[in-house]
């Protein structure tokens, strides 16, 4: 499996688990979704997949690298994690294009420019890379934010409840585009979400979190829009 969660443990409080020895396997280029309400641990989940969170046991293991046991714990900056938060966090003051290359600063410029231009293809806005990122939609921001977690070839894409921000319409157009980009970019993708219509259109497995536990898991058939349980 190229994603391994094992054993693990996470809580804030001594007495009060928010992750509670969740063991979780994902292969190679496959869309997982974390269903659950709010509180349930998902993005906490997270937290921990990214590093920004210490677990307190468990391993994570993502394409054969240990990112944390009971003796390793690989920081945030070196976990190659690709990372869309719910607010997109794009950098006001930089212009589309320096938004989508700002994680690739070690490149040379002839290839860091070859990598922004085929990731603004990928999302289809090569037409407005010298915008701000407040002259985009909501839609488009998200494109954004998409194209520059994926511009360093990380090893998985985390999504924080991507659709949050977007309103009903537009949320159901932008579901299709997410899907088909991240399927293009073959990229192994864990998202988190309270939308059970988010999950189902996107996912190729949907994991039912609650109160920091796997309680059910069920596989999309995406041709039928169908539940395999």
């Amino acid at each position: 499996m190229y994603v391994r969660i094992e054993d693990l443990v996470f809580s804030y409080t001594p007495k009060t688990p928010v992750i509670s020895h969740i063991s979780l396997a994902v292969e190679e280029g496959e869309i997982i979704a974390i269903l659950g309400s709010s509180g349930s641990g998902k993005s906490t989940l997270l937290r921990l997949l990214s590093g920004l969170e210490m677990p307190n046991q468990g391993n994570i293991i993502v394409n054969e690298e240990t990112l944390c046991s009971n003796q390793v714990f690989i920081d945030a900056e070196k976990r190659h994690v690709g990372m869309v938060f719910q607010d997109y966090a794009l950098f006001p003051h930089m212009s589309i294009e320096k938004n989508v290359g700002f994680g690739l600063k070690k490149m040379q410029k002839q290839a860091r420019d070859k990598r922004i231009h085929e990731m603004l293809e990928l999302v289809n806005m090569t037409d407005r890379k010298r915008s701000y990122p407040h002259e985009l939609s909501g839609g488009q921001q998200q494109r954004i934010a998409l194209a520059r977690a994926l511009a360093p070839s990380p090893n998985i894409l985390l999504l924080d409840e991507p659709f949050s921000n977007l309103d009903a319409d537009l949320k159901m157009k932008i579901r299709h585009e997410l899907k088909a980009i991240i399927k293009m970019a073959n990229m192994t993708s864990i998202f988190v979400t309270h939308d059970y219509d988010d999950a189902i259109d996107i996912a190729d497995r949907i994991i039912y979190l609650e109160e920091g536990k796997i309680v059910h898991e069920e596989r999309v058939d995406s041709k039928r829009k169908t539940i395999q349980h």
